[in-house]
């Protein structure tokens, strides 16, 4: 049962083992908005991430019996590590489930809580498919479900964020990410009990936003097609539980770009040293979807969800916000095969500055022509229209990948 009664005394009893997490108040980002921003710095949770407070209120809460069946979760990363985490302190064994994508700095992690008798199985192409495999598991060895969001207990351990931040500040607006929606669902709840009038929003990638169409359709809608790059929020189902919740509760869910969402980690990264992953930065992105006439002056919380990002995705999200901010270009351009072609090209229709960063043949038509991926990346957005324009008056045939999303997908 969710009752704030039920939340404040979950949250006094686990503060012996769930950290309270600072609300920093954020210089840059209260110029930037005319506003009182703060960062609920959940990255800095002892897993790196929020979902160990659901987690370990759920696996204390278990009875004996359940407890020494032994714990089967399912997760993309994130609440993985609260269980493997939760378990080991509490000496109960755990069999984990996650998908094939999960980055490996998450992978690490889990490993580095497990306990001796618990076991890490990677299996699936995505979060669901890791799912189906766990509830197999626990069929077929009578154990011990812990859900990573549709679940009460689970909720309301994510809720006790909720009660740090009113404890604080009054806030007048809070904004975190949805996946599945177990936090939002949970903090939420609280917060409007405790504040009527606080505005709660989630925020979602708009490739992966199970919540939002469910709402919208007024009934639960599973996703045929949905983008992972949020791995920590790329569900294609979100919980019974929750979406009765977050219905209720949320005033509204945001939908961010990708590479929007990628700018946003760069500045966090780069502004105020903090390393989130894409899942962690949504809510700071969603900044931007809110009137700034309207938020003015307010009391604005971001739920920094987590920071457990693997270095080696930093390339691709540094590509994707350079996208975004149409300063990275990509074509396929048809290039005559002569001595001096690539020279003309780099002097007729590249602008001062610019410069190839891919350049890469694809295919050969024949002996005469070849088909060439060029990655361009620009000194002002602007350059584009000049370099399409040069393309044009040299007769280069050419297709601009941006403009084509599919194309880009196969191509870069």
């Amino acid at each position: 049962m969710i009752r704030v009664k039920n939340i404040l005394d979950i949250y006094k009893r686990n503060k012996n083992f769930i950290q309270k997490t600072p609300l920093e108040y954020n210089e840059r980002l209260s110029k930037i908005y005319s506003a009182n921003i703060f960062l609920k710095r959940e990255d800095l949770q002892k897993t790196r991430s929020f979902k160990i407070r659901g987690a370990y209120n759920k696996i204390f809460n278990l009875n004996v019996e359940d407890k020494l069946k032994g714990i089967v979760c399912a997760s993309a990363g994130n609440h993985a590590q609260g269980v493997a985490l939760s378990c080991n302190h509490l000496n109960i064994n755990a069999d984990i489930f996650v998908p094939e994508n999960t980055p490996i700095q998450k992978i690490r992690s889990i490993k580095k809580y497990l306990g001796k008798k618990s076991n890490l199985h990677i299996k699936g192409a995505n979060f669901d498919d890791s799912l189906k495999y766990s509830l197999d598991f626990v069929k077929n060895y009578n154990k011990t479900f812990v859900h990573p969001f549709d679940d009460d207990c689970i909720i309301n351990g994510q809720s006790t964020i909720a009660a740090e931040i009113f404890e604080d500040i009054k806030p007048d607006i809070i904004l975190g990410c949805v996946g599945g929606g177990g936090l939002m669902s949970g903090v939420s709840y609280l917060s409007k009990k405790l504040n009527k009038n606080c505005k709660i929003y989630g925020v979602e990638s708009n490739s992966c936003n199970a919540m939002y169409r469910s709402i919208k359709a007024n009934k639960i809608v599973e996703l045929a097609d949905f983008d992972t790059f949020v791995d920590g929020t790329a569900v294609k189902k979100v919980g019974y539980k929750t979406f009765d919740i977050c219905k209720k509760y949320l005033d509204d869910i945001l939908l961010v770009s990708n590479g929007n969402l990628c700018n946003t980690i760069l500045e966090l990264y780069s502004e105020d040293g903090i390393i989130s992953e894409p899942a962690g930065a949504l809510s700071t992105t969603g900044l931007k979807k809110l009137d700034k006439n309207y938020i003015k002056g307010k009391n604005i919380v971001a739920i920094v969800s987590g920071g457990n990002n693997d270095i080696s995705r930093y390339p691709e999200i540094q590509d994707m916000a350079l996208k975004y901010m149409n300063l990275k270009h990509y074509f396929i351009i048809e290039f005559t095969q002569k001595p001096g072609e690539l020279k003309k090209f780099v002097n007729t229709i590249l602008n001062k500055n610019d410069d190839i960063t891919r350049f890469e043949y694809i295919k050969k038509t024949n002996k005469s022509y070849g088909q060439v991926l060029l990655g361009i990346e620009l000194n002002d957005q602007f350059n584009i229209n000049n370099i399409k324009l040069q393309l044009d008056l040299n007769k280069f045939k050419y297709i601009h990948l941006n403009d084509d999303e599919f194309l880009m997908s196969y191509s870069v």
